[in-house]
């Protein structure tokens, strides 16, 4: 399956650190999306994260992007066609991040980047109507980093038929060539917090407006889950939504 890093064993006080599941990019791996997130954001932010990151489980089945600048070995969640919309591998990888959860979790949330960000970003709503993720406990919140919907009909059909009401916090690069779909993702969440960046398909660092907003977020999560309530994403009402 290859290697599993947990992040941020360091107690942070009484507070409770959300717990994510992070899904890497497509051909990369667990190790790089850690250096990615870790490596880029400040301390204090990733303090306050409880980051478990996973290798996807199929080997990459040819050359990766990142090749050159982080080593192998690289994976990829499923596979596709020129068009993205025929998957091949697809329900053997939703199984697979299932029992990555029972085995590692409970999780309280998803990250993810590139390929994971699809993943996170469809899982809450194949989750509520019963078609994944059926055996833990409900995806609370997630993080998608230059995410996009998956456009197979067969797949958007399902995932997106009602509107993901758990709390979202998106990042979209300016130059990103996800940029288009990252926006048209934004449409089937309730209420998504967005932090533009002006970097490309990148897992971006955080200047000081951003940093706020991701705080922010980190907050409203935390004082969730350290008073038991249901997760409350009403950001409009800070005048957070970009």
């Amino acid at each position: 399956m290859g290697s599993l890093v947990e992040e941020n064993k360091a107690t942070t006080g009484a507070r409770q650190r959300p717990r994510f599941l992070c899904l890497h990019g497509f051909r990369t791996s667990g190790e790089i999306m850690r250096t990615q997130v870790v490596g880029k954001w400040p301390d204090h932010v990733t303090a306050r994260l409880d980051l478990f990151f996973a290798d996807a489980p199929f080997p990459a089945e040819g050359k990766s992007d990142v090749e050159g600048i982080f080593p192998p070995p690289y994976y990829e969640w499923f596979q596709f066609d020129r068009k993205f919309l025929e998957y091949r591998n697809f329900d053997e990888c939703l199984a697979y991040i299932e029992e990555l959860m029972i085995k590692h979790g409970p999780f309280d949330g998803l990250m993810g980047f590139s390929q994971g960000a699809i993943l996170s970003a469809a899982l809450p709503g194949l989750q509520a109507r019963g078609l994944a993720l059926t055996r833990v406990p409900k995806v609370k919140c997630v993080v998608i980093i230059g995410g996009a919907k998956f456009q197979s009909p067969a797949v958007a059909e399902k995932a997106y038929v009602s509107k993901i009401e758990c709390p979202s916090l998106h990042f979209i690069g300016e130059m990103d060539f996800l940029k288009t779909p990252g926006e048209t993702l934004l449409e089937s969440f309730v209420d998504p917090l967005v932090i533009r960046h002006p970097k490309g398909h990148t897992v971006p660092r955080l200047d000081d407006k951003s940093l706020e907003m991701m705080l922010d977020f980190l907050q409203k999560i935390e004082n969730d889950l350290s008073t038991g309530t249901k997760l409350n994403n009403k950001h409009n009402e800070d005048g957070l939504i970009d």
